[in-house]
């Protein structure tokens, strides 16, 4: 594990034709995960057991979270307790810098 991580040393990964992420750094107890959204892309409604923090880093975002829509711009950012359905509709091209408690092992290549 890296104590400096320098985003150009990064590859990004595809998750699909408008979705683009890099994990930043992780232990077992918490994640860094940097993801490039594309206009009209889709993060569908999911849930899962980690506790989620993100940032909107660039953009224009369309947040659910428990049946509740939010419109988030630059700067605003949503927490996501364990086990909520939530999901995003990216609006204007931009980055989500999302926190997760403990780590994914599922983003893990």
């Amino acid at each position: 594990m890296k104590t400096f991580i320098s985003n150009d040393s990064l590859e990004w990964e595809v998750v699909d034709d408008k979705v683009r992420r890099k994990v930043l750094s992780h232990d077992p107890s918490l994640m860094l995960v940097k993801v490039e959204f594309q206009a009209g892309a889709l993060g569908q409604i999911h849930q899962h057991e980690h506790v989620q923090i993100s940032y909107v880093e660039s953009g224009v975002f369309e947040i659910e979270i428990n049946a509740q829509k939010q419109i988030l711009r630059k700067g605003d950012s949503f927490h996501v307790p364990s086990n909520v359905l939530h999901g995003a509709l990216c609006i204007e091209n931009g980055i989500l810098i999302d926190a997760f408690s403990p780590m994914r092992t599922d983003f893990l290549t």
